[in-house]
């Protein structure tokens, strides 16, 4: 299986996965999380290994679409990477004021929360 696949999906479904039903949040979490194979998700749950793939392929599906709509998990992995930002500067000030580049990485945070 594919590591960023499986970190993206992973990540989705920490996003989403009240949007699911209860067997698709089974299937993919014993998939992506546990590293069950299909035969084994298969006997768990006592059906095809067919109706596992199926049923995870259209989870998949539906995570990227609700990813794609609400933009939760993008806007959480942007805000992340500007509060990185905000905290490398805040240690070059060094106790200066804050400069106006610190106070519109913060208006870009807000921006994002209020979408």
């Amino acid at each position: 299986m594919e590591i960023d696949k499986t970190n993206r999906m992973n990540a989705l479904f920490e996003f989403y996965s009240t949007l699911l039903t209860e067997k698709q949040m089974n299937y993919i979490e014993l998939y992506y999380a546990d590293d069950f194979s299909l035969g084994e998700i298969a006997e768990e749950f006592e059906v095809s290994r067919q109706a596992v793939y199926d049923n995870i392929k259209r989870t998949e599906k539906l995570l990227e679409n609700y990813e794609r709509k609400l933009h939760l998990y993008s806007n959480y992995v942007v805000r992340n990477e500007l509060i990185q930002e905000i905290k490398q500067r805040l240690n070059q000030l060094d106790n200066q004021e804050l400069n106006p580049e610190i106070i519109q990485l913060l208006d870009k945070i807000q921006e994002i929360e209020e979408e």
